[in-house]
């Protein structure tokens, strides 16, 4: 997993209140094990009609936030099944942080694991964010995850929650493997100790 950098991107506005993982990666899309190729596929039942045409309403497919990399989403985003691979469609389309006031508690966890900032902050907070994102042509926002700020172009300055430990993981690039193998010279040892010991007879 990469480290988490400090960047300015384009927002995509999603003000839609409990957007569950089927509706982020339909069901149909998760026959792939790998991590990626599920962007295409993001929000599917929202971008595509049935006949595979594009909705042109929908914010993605619009001009103005076909480039965006931090989706602005409403309370309880991300609830319904554990699967991860909602996060890999968010991260592989160009999402590099999702900014809500409030997760489900698995999703929130798979984007740490996954290289993606969710960022909660507070609903007044947020309806702002919202307002000025659909008001404001080419709206962006500043990213630093070290100091736990969200800038936006208009001078606006943001605050956001995040736990001390998944913090640092973002920053220096740590998943489940990557903080396994911090201790690989423990796990060694380990091995090494217990590989002549044979069960007694």
């Amino acid at each position: 997993m990469l480290p988490f950098k400090d960047f300015t991107g384009i927002v995509a506005p999603l003000n839609r209140e409990n957007v569950d993982t089927d509706q982020i990666i339909p069901k149909q899309f998760l026959k792939s094990i790998s991590k990626t190729g599920f962007g295409e596929n993001l929000f599917y039942d929202w971008r595509f009609e049935l006949n595979g045409n594009i909705k042109p309403d929908f914010l993605l497919n619009q001009d103005r936030y076909k480039t965006a990399s931090i989706l602005l989403a409403a309370s309880n985003f991300g609830c319904g099944s554990s699967r991860e691979h909602a996060v890999w469609a968010l991260l592989d389309y160009g999402f590099k942080t999702v900014i809500s006031s409030s997760f489900a508690d698995i999703f929130y966890t798979n984007c740490f694991k996954n290289g993606v900032l969710p960022a909660i902050i507070s609903e007044s907070d947020l309806s702002t964010l919202f307002k000025d994102s659909q008001s404001i042509e080419n709206y962006s926002l500043s990213v630093k995850l070290s100091d736990q700020l969200i800038l936006s172009n208009n001078g606006n300055q943001i605050h956001f929650e995040v736990p001390e430990f998944l913090k640092k993981c973002l920053l220096e690039g740590l998943d489940d493997i990557s903080l396994t193998l911090k201790h690989e010279h423990l796990i060694s040892q380990y091995e090494n100790k217990h590989s002549d010991i044979s069960p007694s007879e």
